[in-house]
C-alpha cells in the first residue's frame, strides 16, 4: 500500500504567520501551466499571476492593455498546476478603479472562474472602498504601493518612488489604510530601502518587496526576468539566476543546423 505525503497548502494565514516568526516569504510570477508547475515544485510560497503578463507574454510596452478575460485565462492555467503555493491574481487596469461594485465583480470573476486564492490591487486611500467591498465578500486582497505600473502614464517614469518626504509620508499613510481595510499583505515596489524597513516594522501584515531592499518580509521577481528569458532588462534590483535566452537561442540554432544537414532525426529517433 503506497503512502502519499499530503502537500500542505500555503494560505493567507500562513503568510501572516511567517512574518510573526521572522520567516522570509518567497514570491515569483507565473503565467502558464508548465512554468507554474516548476515554480510550485521548487518550493515557492506565493505565485503571482501578474499583469506583467502584458509585457513578458504579450509584448506590450505597459501593463495597461491586458484584459480581465486574459488575466483569468492565465490564472486558470497556473491554478491547474499548483499544489502548494498561494496563488494571487492581479486585477488589471480598468477592472476596479472606476467604482467598488465593478471592483467586486472583477474579483468575483477571477475567484470563480480561475480558482485562485486572492487578488492584488494597486493603490492606497483612493481605492479603499473597493478593497473593503472585496474583502467583505470573503475574497483576500494583497495591496501594492510605491511604483504602481498601472499608473505609469501618471508618473511618466519607472524610477524609484517615495524619495521625497511628501510622497514617503503618503505611502506611510496608505499602508496603514490598506492594513486597516483588511489586506493580508502589501507589495512595495521600487522605494528606498530605509522607507521599506520603516513601514515593514510599523505594520502587522507582511510586506513583499521588489526593488525595495532586504528589510521587507518577503521578495518577489518576475520569473521571466529572474531566469533570463527576457533580454536586455537588468535593473539594479534584479538578480538573474539563469541566462535562458542565450541557452534556448543556442539550442534552437543547433536544432536548425541538425535539420538542415539531415542529422535529425537519426536511426534511434525514428520508428
Amino acid at each position: 500500500m503506497s503512502v502519499h505525503k499530503e502537500v500542505k497548502r500555503i494560505t493567507t494565514n500562513t503568510i501572516q504567520e511567517m512574518k510573526q516568526k521572522g520567516e522570509k516569504i518567497a514570491m515569483l510570477t507565473s503565467y502558464d501551466y508548465s512554468m507554474a508547475t516548476i515554480v510550485d515544485e521548487g518550493g515557492i510560497d506565493v505565485i503571482l499571476v501578474g499583469d506583467s503578463a502584458s509585457n513578458v507574454m504579450a509584448g506590450h510596452e505597459t501593463t495597461l492593455p491586458i484584459t480581465l478575460d486574459q488575466m483569468i485565462y492565465h490564472a486558470q492555467s497556473v491554478v491547474r498546476a499548483v499544489k502548494r503555493a498561494l496563488v494571487v491574481v492581479d486585477l488589471p487596469f480598468g477592472s476596479y478603479q472606476g467604482n467598488s461594485k465593478e471592483a467586486l465583480n472583477s474579483a468575483i470573476r477571477i475567484m470563480k472562474e480561475s480558482g485562485a486564492h486572492a487578488v492584488k490591487l494597486e493603490g492606497g486611500f483612493e481605492i479603499r472602498e473597493s478593497i473593503e467591498r472585496i474583502i467583505t465578500s470573503g475574497i483576500p486582497v494583497m495591496g501594492h504601493l510605491g511604483l504602481t505600473p498601472q499608473s505609469i502614464y501618471k508618473f511618466g517614469t519607472y524610477t524609484v518612488r517615495a524619495k521625497e518626504e511628501a510622497e514617503a509620508e503618503k505611502l506611510k499613510q496608505d499602508i496603514m489604510v490598506l492594513q486597516d481595510a483588511g489586506c493580508f499583505s502589501v507589495v512595495l515596489e521600487k522605494i528606498p530601502a530605509k522607507l521599506a524597513k520603516e513601514v515593514t516594522d510599523s505594520i502587522k501584515i507582511p510586506t513583499i518587496g521588489i526593488g525595495a531592499g532586504p528589510h521587507c518580509d518577503g521578495q518577489v521577481l518576475v520569473i521571466n526576468d529572474m531566469i533570463g528569458l527576457t533580454k536586455g532588462f537588468k535593473p539594479r534590483f534584479l538578480r538573474q539566476y539563469l541566462n535562458l535566452f542565450d541557452q534556448i537561442n543556442g539550442a534552437v540554432q543547433s536544432y536548425v543546423k541538425d535539420v538542415k544537414r539531415g542529422n535529425f532525426p537519426d536511426e534511434k529517433e525514428q520508428y
